[in-house]
């Protein structure tokens, strides 16, 4: 199953807000590089919650519960809550790790849809 990486500013949306709300609608995103690996989500795909702005910390992880692909332009991605990382890992912890190299994470700082592989995954549940 495909992992990813979501950002938002926490002062829009935190992960904060996410816990209280347990499942949310993830709108907003118009890059069409995240439309696109927001389209390709299938239920049960989880995903690291990433806090961008002052903060530049991923926090916590979630699941995909359903993906509405109907429209092309904004596909409607429902998300369910998981849990808050123990550790959370720093945008400088994430580029020092040599398994972050290629990633989108790095090379392409404003996508806000970014995916990740397993390893990659495993790594921040670390």
């Amino acid at each position: 199953m495909p992992c990813f990486l979501f950002k938002t500013e926490p002062g829009v949306y935190s992960f904060d807000d996410f816990l209280r709300d347990q499942e949310t609608i993830w709108d907003g995103v118009t890059n069409p590089s995240a439309v696109k690996h927001l389209r390709e989500m299938k239920p049960g795909a989880k995903w690291i919650f990433y806090h961008t702005g002052d903060e530049r910390t991923a926090v916590g992880t979630g699941t995909v519960v359903s993906v509405d692909a109907a429209d092309p332009k904004v596909p409607i991605v429902k998300v369910k809550v998981g849990k808050r990382l123990k550790n959370p890992k720093t945008l400088a912890a994430i580029k020092a790790q040599k398994l972050f190299a290629d990633s989108p994470l790095v090379k392409i700082g404003r996508l806000s849809v970014v995916p990740l592989t397993e390893e990659q995954w495993d790594w921040f549940l670390s």
